[in-house]
């Protein structure tokens, strides 16, 4: 699996724990960094990088983190085709990706430490979508709200 992984720079602490374990799991990655805590950025830029990345075909998913993983979440969820969340458990980690095609997952680095980071990739990686009929119905219905309320 491909995935993208990015972060501004108040998440890119988390960044080089979040792509081993994502090697080690067996991914390509594509590293969109940032890697310097020094640098001013904002995460708006970052989650439409990461988005890109998977609109373009470069990724299937992706890892996206900033602070609290509140604000990437938030850009990231404006990009029509992008579904993210703000995880800090495991089970909306699975979850997020089995019932609702989540592709992007996104981290807050000052709320969650290393070992969480690491737990939740395994578990958003090692997800599918069921395609069950309840779930397609609601993912259809998510679908339409994007193209209804016009989210690019």
């Amino acid at each position: 699996m491909k995935v993208a992984v990015a972060a501004d720079h108040a998440g890119c602490n988390l960044l080089p724990a979040v792509v081993e374990e994502l090697r080690a799991l067996g991914c390509e990655v594509i590293d969109l960094g940032t890697h310097d805590a020094t640098n001013g950025d904002d995460y708006p830029d970052h989650a439409e990088d990461l988005a890109r990345a998977i609109l373009d075909g470069r990724a299937e998913r992706g890892v996206l983190v900033c602070g609290s993983g509140v604000g990437a979440s938030v850009a990231a969820n404006k990009v029509k085709g992008i579904r993210t969340a703000i995880c800090h458990d495991t089970y909306s980690a699975h979850q997020g990706v089995e019932h609702d095609a989540m592709n992007v997952l996104c981290l807050g680095s000052r709320v969650i430490g290393e070992a969480l980071a690491v737990e939740l990739v395994r578990a958003f990686i090692g997800a599918s979508y069921t395609h069950e009929a309840r779930h397609q119905r609601r993912l259809e219905k998510v679908l339409a709200m994007e193209a209804r309320f016009g989210a690019k």
